[in-house]
């Protein structure tokens, strides 16, 4: 799973890497086993062939959204090809609106792989971020190739995501790991069938290449950055591939780039359980917990035994689709991103404990980005896309997987089997993963902030440290709290401290450590 940052109201967009229905990417190298040593690939000169790319400039329109201006940039599909054929990809902004002077732009990203940067910039960035930030910067939003408004990849259609979400995660035996299988490989070949073109070229670089053409059209020396979640490990990419052209780099909710995706998950499950525990510790204080008030422990079985349960006979939620296991299961994961969902994931679990299902589904949905209509946005087929094609399959097989539960048990009695088997989704990839698990330094690159929440649970707190230590001028800050990222989500702390750094170019000071006013 990566890191996926969802907004407080469960909008659409974010960040982190699904891995209950999209998988996450790495090698099969055992967990816990080193990470394989690769350097990120080299930025690409700026050949002849992408001198008319470097040279655009943008023509801004209206949005059609009251503050904002939309453009069009233009990338070649294949780098290694630059005279061939194009893509176009869609941008959005704001304008600074002052007092003070200009800064410059700021980029923004939420995460996913997948979610609208534009999406993310209409409905909170470009109106809620600090008042001094969108002052003098004009905050801007490039949707990454394959995502939303730029050329998205597109797999399976709403009926068919209903039926996708709904696969047991969990099998007990060969023939629901057969079943389990084929969902994964139906997933794929659809990927393939529609969005062929494009399947091959929507990597991380590729994507940190684009950002570097938006820079030039913007007319900025610089690229200055917040992104949250994967969003990291696209800004981390960029500043390794254009370390000259790296400004004021916000990396929060951090990723580790030198991670398996065997690790990565391993270290998600770990993640997911903190919260988890998290949530029951707080649960059981309250009068209205459908967990018990015994302890910790306690409801980790009840939680077990009752996904147990509805593995066996899904509960009626009102619709066609009842609530089996697997939505459960993601309705309650949706609720580990922020502890603000708390309450609403205490009436949901009491209303499902009782035989009606819907306030866990409603989770769900917000989680697949799925509408009221049965759509779906591409959230799901971008996040597969991007995370197949960074790294190697987890595992290849399903007795690799199968092999693999017991470890993902320890790290998460609750969650662990189910992304244990997730983590199987790239071994059917129609497209080989172009990336492996490498050490990101960003040699020569300013000082960059590396945000990390103690007890988040999609991006669990050591990878911001490994990161932070690995890039040759990264700096940590830590917020010890929960829910996922940082930044705007209630520290004084963390806000001034990222601020400062923003407006005044000054990172904070080394292990520098906020809490929650």
């Amino acid at each position: 799973m990566r890191p996926r940052r969802l907004p407080r109201t469960f909008a659409s967009a974010v960040a982190l890497a699904l891995l209950l229905a999209a998988g996450c990417t790495g090698s099969g190298a055992p967990a816990g086993g080193p990470a394989p040593r690769a350097t990120a690939p080299a930025a690409p000169p700026d050949a002849v062939a992408l001198r008319p790319y470097y040279a655009q400039r943008l023509s801004w329109r209206d949005c059609g959204v009251p503050g904002f201006q939309c453009a069009t940039l233009r990338a070649p599909l294949d780098y290694a090809r630059p005279d061939g054929a194009g893509i176009e990809l869609a941008v959005a902004r704001a304008r600074a609106t002052g007092p003070g002077e200009r800064i410059g732009s700021l980029l923004v990203n939420p995460g996913g792989p997948g979610g609208s940067a534009i999406g993310y910039l209409q409905g909170y960035a470009g109106l809620a971020y600090p008042a001094p930030v969108r002052a003098r910067y004009d905050l801007v939003a490039l949707d990454p190739r394959g995502v939303a408004r730029s050329e998205p990849v597109r797999c399976l259609d709403g009926p068919a995501m209903d039926a996708y979400t709904q696969v047991d995660q969990t099998p007990d035996d060969r023939r629901e790991t057969g079943l389990l299988t084929a969902a994964f490989k139906r997933f794929a070949s659809s990927c393939a069938k529609r969005s062929g073109r494009i399947l091959p070229h929507v990597s991380t670089a590729e994507a940190a290449r684009d950002m570097d053409l938006l820079r030039a059209a913007l007319g900025d020396r610089r690229l200055h950055y917040v992104g949250a979640s994967y969003g990291t490990f696209l800004g981390a990419t960029y500043a390794e591939l254009f370390p000259s052209r790296t400004g004021r780099l916000v990396l929060d909710g951090a990723m580790d780039p030198s991670l398996t995706a065997e690790r990565m998950n391993l270290d998600q499950a770990a993640g997911f359980d903190t919260a988890f525990r998290a949530f029951a510790a707080d649960c059981l204080t309250r009068s209205d917990c459908p967990l018990g008030t015994a302890s910790v422990r306690d409801a980790t079985a009840r939680m077990k035994a009752f996904l147990a349960r509805l593995d066996r006979a899904p509960v009626p939620t009102g619709e066609e689709r009842p609530l089996g296991e697997a939505l459960a299961t993601t309705g309650v994961i949706t609720a580990m991103y922020d502890e603000a969902a708390w309450p609403r994931l205490r009436t949901a679990l009491a209303q499902a404990v009782d035989g009606e299902g819907s306030g866990l589904l409603a989770l769900a949905d917000s989680y697949y980005e799925r509408d009221p209509d049965g759509g779906y946005s591409n959230l799901m087929s971008a996040n597969a896309a991007v995370n197949c094609l960074d790294q190697p399959p987890a595992f290849t097989t399903p007795e690799a997987a199968a092999a693999a539960v017991p470890a993902f048990e320890k790290a998460s009695p609750v969650f662990g089997r189910g992304l244990a088997w997730a983590s199987l989704t790239c071994a059917y990839w129609p497209t080989k993963a172009t990336g492996t698990p490498h050490r990101t330094t960003a040699e020569g690159a300013p000082p960059i902030v590396v945000v990390g929440t103690t007890r988040d649970p999609a991006t669990p707190y050591g990878w911001a440290r490994s990161l932070a230590a690995q890039l040759s001028s990264g700096t940590l800050l830590t917020y010890d709290g929960d829910g996922h990222t940082a930044y705007g989500r209630g520290s004084d702390c963390v806000d001034t401290a990222i601020n400062a750094y923003l407006l005044e170019g000054t990172p904070p000071p080394p292990s520098k450590r906020c809490r929650r006013a």
